[in-house]
């Protein structure tokens, strides 16, 4: 979780609303808008994964940048990884 947590605090626009040690619930702002994302993350150790939800608050479509974001984060830490 630590790795996540150092992740997501290089990242812009991302404020980091709670965590645990098995739990992050993080915000991201968007740039123009300012609409917020929220993105959670719940480790699973027994399993070895890192579950995650992403969802934006208001409407239906944001152009990829859920999964953009979240591709992102887990490329970043594959590499922290190695």
């Amino acid at each position: 979780m630590n790795r996540l947590v150092a992740i997501v605090r290089e990242m812009k626009r991302a404020t980091i609303v709670s965590a645990t040690p098995s739990y992050l619930h993080v915000e991201f702002r968007s740039a123009l808008f300012r609409f917020v994302d929220d993105v959670e993350f719940v480790l699973d150790d027994s399993a070895r994964v890192i579950h995650f939800r992403s969802a934006s608050r208001k409407g239906y479509y944001d152009f990829g940048a859920n999964r953009k974001r979240m591709k992102e984060i887990s490329d970043r830490y594959r590499r922290l990884l190695q």
